[in-house]
């Protein structure tokens, strides 16, 4: 019988901050992952990250907005009860107003996604609302802004001191008075995290953000196990499966070497 659950919506996830339920998110870049995930998470975010976990760069600055449409339309026909949200990539809303809109439209349109996410706090008020006017729901982040990472010296917490923290309050009071249905707060302190999340109406995606969140959110191949080596202090592995990979590559390798695969069970007649 098929699935007739149906897919979350916007309005769910204020709801589950209203009822105290925390809100669960994973990115997610292709079909398969999506139907491994889909209803086990409420949110697959088809982050920017893919240019760094799928392309090995070093940063988010070189994804394009055609690799952000193709792999979100991939997570839409994976999933059927997740919501789903695409990053916004470097340079496809910072430009202009009109641009950003025109972007985001493309993304929602091409993909069939929920709504879009963007970096950036008082700056991007003006950029929020009119896509929120739009009708383009809009996932906000601030704190540690990876597509910012020249400008803010590296993968470092942010708001820390006084008027670091009032910035970040400010600029997360921005992201919620434009209109976005949700924050992301990536690499803040746990106390100013737990202060904006009590402030805010719209609910709070901590990374790096301690628990005082209204949800969470890791990047799926770290989470895994599978991005080796990687190991800041906000993560949590859930998997170990880099050491399943390599040894399913190496007895694979072995069967066929040996001539053990294919087998005559494996052929046809």
């Amino acid at each position: 019988m098929a699935d007739t659950t149906p897919r979350l919506t916007v309005p769910d996830l204020l709801e589950f901050k209203e009822e105290g339920r925390r809100i669960t998110v994973l990115t997610c870049y292709d079909a398969l992952f999506a139907r491994l995930l889909d209803g086990r998470v409420d949110v697959l975010l088809v982050g920017d990250s893919l240019h760094q976990v799928l392309g090995g760069h070093d940063t988010t600055l070189g994804a394009t907005l055609g690799q952000m449409i193709y792999h979100g339309a991939a997570v839409v026909r994976g999933s059927r009860r997740s919501l789903v949200f695409v990053d916004l990539p470097f340079l496809t809303y910072q430009v202009s107003v009109t641009e950003a809109v025109r972007n985001a439209g493309r993304v929602l349109q091409e993909t069939g996604a929920d709504g879009v996410k963007l970096e950036g706090g008082v700056t991007m008020r003006e950029t929020i609302g009119a896509l929120v006017r739009a009708g383009i729901p809009v996932m906000g982040h601030v704190g540690l802004t990876p597509q910012s990472v020249h400008r803010l010296g590296g993968y470092r917490v942010q708001g820390r001191g006084r008027s670091a923290a009032q910035r970040l309050l400010a600029d997360a009071r921005a992201v919620e008075e434009a209109g976005a249905c949700a924050v992301v707060l990536e690499l803040v302190p746990a106390a100013l995290a737990r202060r904006i999340s009590r402030q805010l109406a719209i609910p709070t995606i901590g990374i790096g953000a301690g628990p005082g969140c209204d949800g969470q959110v890791l990047v799926l191949h770290d989470m895994l196990g599978l991005n080796e080596g990687f190991a800041p202090r906000f993560l949590k592995t859930f998997a170990d499966l880099g050491p399943v990979v390599r040894k399913a590559a190496e007895a694979f390798s072995r069967e066929v070497r040996d001539g053990r695969f294919p087998s005559r069970s494996h052929s046809f007649d």
